[in-house]
């Protein structure tokens, strides 16, 4: 039973990715915050590396007031380490 639970909150979890990562994520210091976090729990070493360059130029892009670009590459860091 207990089996039965996790599997269907796994399920339930990863089926909410794609929603979440539709959404342009918001160019501001708590969503860099919650990126980071993401990225340093991320155990496969390939998407940490892309979605640390991802980071970067997110990074880069909110200190030359570029929200849109800032927004798309946050984003991007969010469905990389999103993905299973």
């Amino acid at each position: 039973m207990k089996m039965q639970f996790i599997a269907a909150a796994v399920l339930m979890a990863l089926a909410s990715v794609p929603a979440q990562a539709a959404e342009m994520a918001k160019c501001d210091e708590a969503t860099m915050m919650k990126a980071d976090e993401a990225i340093k729990a991320t155990t496969d070493k390939g998407k940490m590396e892309m979605a640390m360059k991802e980071m970067d130029m997110a990074k880069m892009a909110m200190k030359d007031n570029k929200a849109e670009d800032c927004s798309m590459h946050l984003t991007k860091v969010m469905e990389e380490t999103m993905k299973p």
